[in-house]
């Protein structure tokens, strides 16, 4: 197994963020700063060519490169901190339990080896609130993969509770209309009121408010520093905190329409996403859930579906003008592999009916190995599966690429996906 060059990946990793271990002064108004995303080919092969070789390590590797994903597993729940005799760049048996835990947490294929699959996922750009691998059965029928916050917190109140918020007037970000940031962050909060009864009222006092929306970069002074552009895209704190903060370094969209950054995020999905933390809940095992930890750039993602909604209500009861059977019936009476899609968080394939998990499924001109990487299919992170893509049959012909087969040639990978990735591991370097 070749070693993984140190001297290619963390430090070009680090080349445009500051590390800091104490906080630092925020500005009123955080702009996007197009430098910080700017790459040089060179360096971008490199560090590339550095995390590909990681693909396919399993127990009893030995390379240069896996501690940093030790620290991601730890970072996000997954391994406690080493013991000091550890060996740091080992395949062991407790980072394959890891690696199992975080594949079955996160809906992919359980193989305990850094797949494709598993590697394209670590590299999506997510929430930055820890796991849980709590699941629980529910009344529907359905898996429950909900999960809570540890001591299953919320917030107190007599029915109907009324929760205050307001948007920071000096965390902000000025290419954004405040009008449009707020609307969208209204938009978030009101589809959470729909299915429970809570009321949210936005207020202008920010020190007063419950909840407490706003834009910081890096080290801000939580405890919980953001990486600069993708890798962690926001954090939120359990109840009754009320702390809901957005990594002020992303680009951040009302409207994809009117921004055409390939790194542009959505806030109302990821205001979404965090406001479910606010309210006590945990990441979701369903991938279609709003609150599965990551979310592609130029994604919308805002539906709550069922097992959002069961979650939510298990803390604050239903709102009784919201008819959960009505999503329950939708997401549960589907043509056979009507579901089949490409998930462009993970370039995965996925279908519901995996009565033999290795049936390949046609999906557009292109048929496609459930659970393996997928060719060709235009994503943040499509450049990965191009590189990374196995099992793949097109027109009944194999043209499973080798993942060293890169030659003279080499891959030039997404912008968004290598930010991505470097944000990530900048990230764990703190």
């Amino acid at each position: 197994m070749p070693s993984l060059p140190h001297h290619l990946l963390l430090p070009l990793l680090l080349l445009s963020f500051p590390l800091s271990t104490s906080p630092r002064p925020l500005p009123d108004k955080l702009q996007y700063e197009k430098h910080r995303t700017a790459f040089q080919t060179g360096q971008t092969n490199d560090t590339w060519r550095s995390f590909h070789r990681l693909l396919d390590l399993e127990r009893g590797s030995h390379v240069e490169g896996l501690s940093v994903l030790k620290r991601y597993f730890t970072r996000f729940g997954y391994l406690a901190e080493p013991d000091p005799d550890e060996q740091p760049e080992s395949f062991d048996a407790r980072l394959e339990s890891a690696v199992v835990r975080y594949q079955t947490n996160l809906g992919l294929p359980v193989t305990g080896k850094l797949d494709a699959a598993t590697l394209a996922q670590m590299m999506s750009p997510r929430c930055g609130v820890p796991d849980s691998n709590v699941t629980r059965s529910n009344h529907t029928g359905l898996v429950a993969r909900f999960t809570f916050f540890s001591g299953r917190p919320r917030w107190a109140g007599s029915k109907p509770l009324t929760l205050t918020y307001a948007i920071s007037p000096a965390h902000t970000i000025d290419y954004v209309r405040r009008s449009d940031v707020a609307a969208a962050i209204r938009r978030a909060f009101a589809r959470w009121a729909k299915v429970i009864p809570v009321r949210f009222a936005e207020v202008a006092d920010y020190e007063a408010a419950d909840v407490k929306v706003g834009f910081y970069g890096g080290d801000h002074g939580d405890g919980e520093p953001f990486d600069g552009v993708l890798g962690i895209l926001a954090h939120a704190f359990s109840p009754e905190s009320g702390r809901l903060h957005l990594d002020a370094a992303e680009r951040w969209a009302v409207d994809f329409g009117e921004d055409e950054s390939e790194s542009a995020v959505d806030l109302e999905s990821v205001a979404t996403h965090e406001i479910g933390h606010v309210l006590g809940l945990g990441h979701s095992a369903v991938k279609e859930a709003v609150m599965y930890p990551s979310l592609s750039p130029r994604t919308k993602k805002v539906e709550l579906r069922v097992d959002d909604v069961e979650g939510v209500q298990a803390l604050y009861g239903s709102n009784p003008n919201f008819r959960l059977s009505q999503l329950v019936e939708s997401e549960t009476h589907q043509t056979p592999y009507s579901n089949a899609q490409i998930n462009h968080a993970t370039c995965t394939c996925e279908a519901i009916d995996m009565r033999d998990a290795y049936e390949a499924h046609k999906i557009g001109d292109v048929d496609v190995q459930v659970g393996e990487a997928c060719l060709s299919f235009p994503s943040a992170a499509a450049n990965l599966a191009r590189s990374l893509c196995v099992n793949v049959l097109i027109d009944g012909e194999d043209r499973s690429r080798e993942k060293e087969s890169l030659g003279s040639d080499p891959f030039q990978p997404s912008t968004a996906l290598i930010r991505s990735t470097r944000s990530m591991f900048v990230y764990l370097s703190w």
